[in-house]
């Protein structure tokens, strides 16, 4: 028998769908209340503010990132595969990149914004998968693993913001090939 997800799982999914596709400001607790089938007023039951509901957001996202880091590293042998392979995790989120922008930099790029210092929350959404390639580039003997994590993640978070502006999901798959490419040069 599978578990129907709890009112709490839903409100944080739905909040993860909303806060992508409308942004921070524009989507209301009323609203994930909405989008998850809960009623209003349960929400502060979990959530007291809009707030938490971000912070869970980011444990989410951080969750799902360690999740599928550990799967590619569960699937893959190599570093340069392992980096490979998450190059292709980007680029097979093109079409809703394309849509509403990269689910991470579009939230740490609001978050930045906020005065409460919720964006210093949303780094870790970054520091992940940065620390992550970091390990894979030392794996691979590289010195400089920290500078050539950051540009990885760097080169695909200009490609998501270039490729939602300009509507156009194959300049994520052309990045991806310049991405492969690179990491087999190393």
């Amino acid at each position: 028998m599978v578990r129907q997800p709890g009112k709490r799982e839903r409100l944080v999914a739905s909040a993860i769908q909303l806060l992508h596709q409308r942004g921070i400001e524009r989507t209301t607790l009323a609203d994930i209340a909405k989008a998850a089938d809960v009623p209003a007023g349960n929400v502060y039951y979990y959530f007291k503010t809009k707030n938490e509901v971000i912070a869970a957001v980011i444990d989410a996202h951080v969750q799902q990132t360690r999740a599928t880091l550990a799967s590619i590293e569960s699937r893959h042998r190599s570093p340069k595969s392992r980096l490979k392979n998450l190059v292709s995790e980007f680029v097979s989120q093109r079409e809703i990149v394309v849509q509403y922008g990269c689910p991470y930099g579009s939230l740490c790029s609001e978050l930045d914004k906020r005065v409460d210092g919720s964006g210093v929350a949303a780094a870790e959404l970054m520091r992940v998968p940065i620390a992550w390639a970091e390990e894979q580039f030392r794996l691979l003997g590289r010195n400089d693993a920290h500078d050539l994590a950051v540009n990885l993640l760097a080169i695909y978070e200009g490609s998501a913001l270039l490729a939602s502006t300009l509507r156009d999901p194959d300049i994520l798959s052309r990045q991806a090939r310049r991405l492969d490419r690179w990491i087999d040069a190393l």
